[in-house]
């Protein structure tokens, strides 16, 4: 049997005294971060956001194994939060659903969720009414009219079914359940809420396609509502990613266990914890950013110039080209040259060992 199958469920419940230690772990490192972060100031605050929610759009889709374009996502986020990043990317319309999605969940924090708001969220992941090459509800329940919702793995013939979600005839009254308690202070932690509405709702699995994001969009706001702020310094979706695995066991242990939750929520508190520690290396990048541009404030540059700079600051793949800066700045190969040149002299590039047609060129390491 299934949770949402037992006499009980949905009145789940945990042992609080195994959770204290670890919430109160996670609070103090949250103070600790969003304090940091409003010392640092308004710009490296929107650089740091920016980073992290670019990470949060791109992970949550990897860990249903859709891939998206990086510079889509980060140019489509950097429109939205009004931020000048140079030469923005025009994004599909999928990226663009999957990022509104994820800054509506958490830029709009204290807005109530409502059947409403969830059925525009599954629209925007489905702005074709499509996955893949299946036809879906967009921005409404399902309806099982092909068979019950399972979540299955394996070959064909060997199919191994990891959950069966509620009959569809139920949805309405689940979700009214789910809404009413979500959006009720009722004295839970929002920490633990955002644990618990995230099991919650992707148990329930009220769609055709896209749960497991949307129950991730849905944590992400009641943690914002836990730290009172749209902004994101950490993030949730990236923790899970790298922790896919232990992520789904756990998932599949509690759905086939009882309404005691304590390990589920042992193991979402420790993920948030790591995310939260993870969030170092996000404003180390950012940090030294930041200390590039104050080292070479002064020096003269051109737009195409600043344009590859914070191309290459970002994580540019692969080695710097003239032909690559040329498409990086929409210019000649000439122009690329001659930009290329001055920053070499100046010690902002470093020319790479290998010559000839395989010449490129680096940041000077700091």
């Amino acid at each position: 049997m299934y949770i949402h199958e037992l006499q009980g469920w949905p009145r789940f419940y945990s042992h609080r005294e195994q959770l204290v230690e670890l919430l109160a772990s996670v609070r103090h490192r949250q103070g600790r971060l969003v304090g940091y972060m409003e010392a640092l100031g308004l710009n490296l605050q929107q650089e740091a956001a920016l980073e992290t929610l670019t990470a949060d759009v791109l992970k949550s889709s990897d860990i249903e194994g859709e891939k998206l374009d990086a510079e889509q996502v980060r140019s489509s986020i950097a429109r939205r939060l009004g931020m000048d990043i140079g030469a923005l990317r025009p994004a599909d319309r999928n990226v663009e659903g999957v990022v509104e999605m994820m800054l509506d969940a958490t830029r709009h924090y204290d807005q109530p969720l409502t059947f409403e708001r969830l059925f525009a969220w599954h629209a925007s992941l489905f702005p074709t009414g499509r996955s893949g090459m299946t036809k879906i509800r967009a921005g409404a329940w399902r309806d099982d009219t092909t068979g019950p919702m399972q979540v299955v793995s394996g070959p064909i013939g060997k199919e191994h079914v990891h959950f069966k979600a509620p009959r569809a005839d139920r949805l309405e009254a689940e979700i009214h359940g789910f809404l009413d308690w979500f959006d009720t202070d009722s004295g839970i932690d929002p920490v633990l809420k955002a644990g618990m509405a995230h099991l919650w709702f992707v148990t329930i699995h009220p769609f055709d396609d896209g749960n497991g994001r949307i129950a991730r969009a849905i944590a992400d706001l009641a943690l914002a509502r836990s730290e009172n702020s749209p902004q994101r310094f950490y993030s949730m979706s990236a923790q899970i990613r790298q922790e896919r695995t232990a992520y789904y066991d756990i998932l599949e242990e509690t759905q086939k266990g009882t309404m005691d939750t304590t390990p589920w929520m042992v193991w979402f508190l420790g993920c948030l914890g790591r995310a939260i520690d993870g969030a170092q290396t996000t404003l180390s990048a950012v940090l030294a950013k930041a200390r590039f541009w104050e080292r070479i404030q002064g020096i003269p540059l051109n737009g195409r110039q600043r344009l590859v700079l914070n191309r290459l600051l970002d994580g540019f793949e692969g080695k710097l080209t003239t032909s690559k800066y040329a498409k990086l700045a929409k210019c000649s190969q000439d122009t690329a040259l001659r930009d290329i040149r001055p920053l070499v002299e100046r010690g902002i590039l470093v020319l790479n060992p290998q010559g000839g047609r395989s010449t490129s060129y680096a940041l000077t390491p700091t």
